[in-house]
């Protein structure tokens, strides 16, 4: 009996860690690297960080990145804040094309108009996502 207790609890680790992966596959509907990019901000400016992750490369360092504006998400920004960033829309400003499966996003949003920001977007198994990696070495590399 307990083999077999051990057994069902095994299969069902794996359906589950199945399933997981393949949600994060559904989730990410981006067609374009626009849509992947513009689908990564809007989540992250939403607060939506789970969504945001379907959309960004997996790797230790995206993760760790994006686990850091998740926390000051929620435990340092003003309600009001996140508010102006929810209702705030994205613009776009060029695209620049590296290669067929790169690309690097210039965008702002309309709540903070101050600063321009910079995404790479990579194409992966047929998949657009996110490398978060180059928005801070993108910032490293512009200072004096």
């Amino acid at each position: 009996m307990k083999r077999y207790k051990i057994i069902n609890f095994l299969f069902l680790l794996l359906l589950f860690a199945s399933c997981k992966n393949n949600d994060r596959q559904q989730n990410n509907n981006a067609e374009t690297d626009i849509d992947a990019a513009r689908n990564f901000i809007r989540a992250t400016m939403d607060g939506d960080y789970r969504t945001a992750r379907t959309y960004m490369l997996s790797d230790s360092m995206n993760t760790q990145f994006l686990d850091v504006y998740e926390r000051n998400y929620n435990e340092r920004m003003k309600p009001e804040d996140k508010e102006g960033y929810k209702e705030a829309s994205i613009n776009i400003h060029q695209l620049k094309n590296i290669n067929d499966s790169t690309s690097v996003i210039y965008y702002s949003n309309s709540y903070f108009k101050a600063d321009t920001h910079q995404l790479k977007v990579i194409k992966v198994h047929n998949q657009w996502l996110v490398d978060l990696k180059y928005y801070f070495q993108a910032k490293k590399d512009s200072l004096p």
